[in-house]
């Protein structure tokens, strides 16, 4: 028999990647090709352990033995039908999401910029339904320093001037207010407003927190002017921050929750618009879809990814834990640090300005067997799966140290 062709290097590979790739991102210059549970290993053998998570798409672990067991055995079945017909999968993922979040409704899509973009359909849809609102006059609230993906409606109301630059004209109809401010929120609500858009915590933006009781506030500004109140749980739902949505830290229910990543725990794109009856009532046959929104294996791991969250009790282990990882990291008293931040294994390492920037942190973390994410310039964020160990956690605690204060001297 033939030899088996060499198998490329981590040189080779990054150079097909530069050659033939957008340059639409930056990534460290680690290739993956192995992961189970928070450890990922490169194409030359190296282990590290993942502390982004796939931007909590992997909250679940890397190749869980039985999502990918639902995975295998849907594909085996039926993998697509589009939604000219129906599946078996999809009703039971329904009943099952919704029961799980205590939603009246689902729209399932692929994405988790899909979700965005159609819950500000949906709630345009709903205040010239509703409200009354006159034709094209819709207005939606935002907030500053957001991350709700990257498509051109989303982009409009971005403060990222990355995001924005050179891609206007841009979509009408948002007001922007600063984050964790209700002041400015309810100055910013008028006549035409038909709803607020926000996440519970701001991820892209540093792992950013409002203050205590600001979603209470916004949750009472929209019964008061008759808003629907949106938010983007795309990286801090299904279990990140130590419970099931970030929004039960404050007790509030959303009209609309956009949820996506980890409801597939990493194996497929699956996004869903979590609703009340009268925000997905107002769509009718044939004003939105998705040929891909809702297939039967998309469901299939969905549902099978929802049940590990909570059978295995990852969302107790991401609370548990986490106030672990935080206060060891607080406790470290690392120099250069101005603030250690989080909830649940959501969390963030802020540096002084002047030590030059949080990439090159990342980059000796890597070399350090940790993998993280530098953000907004001097911020390290920890966003591991929520399998991770306590003897994980002091694991973390020690490799940050160690880097910090070396590179601190």
């Amino acid at each position: 028999m033939p030899n088996a062709a060499p198998r490329p290097d981590a040189a080779t590979l990054i150079a097909l990647e530069e050659r033939f790739g957008a340059r639409n991102y930056a990534p460290l210059d680690v290739v993956l090709t192995r992961g189970e549970g928070v450890w990922v290993w490169d194409v030359e053998g190296h282990r590290y352990l993942d502390c982004l998570a796939a931007y909590s798409a992997v909250n679940q672990g890397h190749c869980h033995p039985r999502i990918m067991a639902a995975l295998v055995e849907q594909a085996r079945r039926l993998c697509l039908t589009g939604r000219a017909f129906r599946n078996d999968q999809l009703g039971p993922f329904y009943e099952e999401i919704a029961s799980l979040t205590h939603s009246h409704r689902v729209l399932p899509m692929n994405s988790g910029a899909e979700a965005v973009e159609s819950a500000l359909k949906v709630a345009r849809k709903w205040g010239y339904t509703h409200k009354r609102v006159p034709e094209d006059r819709a207005e939606i609230v935002v907030c500053a320093d957001n991350f709700h993906g990257r498509t051109l409606s989303i982009v409009s109301f971005s403060t990222d001037d990355d995001s924005r630059r050179q891609f206007g004209p841009f979509t009408p109809g948002f007001r922007v207010v600063p984050y964790g401010d209700a002041a400015a929120m309810e100055a910013a609500i008028g006549p035409h407003t038909v709803a607020v858009l926000l996440e519970p915590i701001q991820g892209e933006a540093g792992v950013i927190i409002p203050p205590d009781g600001y979603l209470r506030d916004v949750r009472r500004l929209c019964d008061a002017h008759d808003v629907l109140m949106i938010l983007d749980e795309i990286q801090t739902g299904l279990g990140r921050t130590g419970r099931l949505l970030a929004e039960e830290h404050e007790g509030v229910v959303a009209d609309m929750t956009l949820v996506g990543k980890a409801l597939s725990g990493g194996f497929y794109p699956v996004s869903a618009v979590l609703s009340n009856n009268a925000a997905l009532g107002t769509l009718r046959p044939g004003e939105h879809g998705s040929t891909f929104g809702g297939n039967p294996l998309a469901c299939a791991v969905a549902r099978a990814a929802l049940r590990v969250l909570v059978e295995e009790d990852m969302i107790g282990n991401a609370d548990r834990v986490g106030r672990h990882l935080l206060g060891a990291l607080r406790a470290a008293n690392l120099p250069g640090v101005r603030e250690v931040r989080g909830r649940g294994l959501m969390l963030a390492v802020e540096l002084d300005p002047r030590l030059g920037g949080a990439r090159r942190y990342t980059e000796a973390l890597r070399h350090a067997g940790l993998l993280c994410k530098d953000t907004h310039v001097h911020t390290i964020r920890l966003s591991p799966p929520l399998v991770l160990t306590m003897a994980e956690a002091d694991w973390i605690v020690e490799r940050v140290g160690e880097v910090v204060r070396g590179l601190g001297k």
